[in-house]
């Protein structure tokens, strides 16, 4: 238990966990005389995670562009408009 805890708090909290990191990520065999997990059962749960790691990450990509769209475009009518109220002399 002690050593699991160990290595869970050598993670560096605030870095996000990439879907590559879990496809690659292995475990060590069972110490003799220990049954161990299935490997093939690992295998596979890791790989359902990578895949909805990697739609997660995807998901907040297309947000964070679509979010840029609409600052750019708030930007744009911020400017438009501050150039209409100059040109009738609002803005004086």
């Amino acid at each position: 238990m002690r050593v699991f805890l160990f290595r869970f708090r050598r993670a560096r909290p605030g870095r996000r966990l990439l879907p590559w990191q879990v496809r690659e990520r292995r475990f060590r065999s069972a110490p003799f005389g220990r049954r161990g997990l299935d490997p093939q059962e690992v295998r596979e749960f890791l790989e359902r995670v990578a895949v909805e790691l990697a739609a997660a990450h995807e998901a907040l990509a297309q947000s964070r562009r679509e979010a840029s769209e609409v600052k750019l475009a708030l930007c744009r009518l911020r400017s438009e408009a501050a150039h209409a109220r100059n040109e009738r002399g609002w803005g004086r």
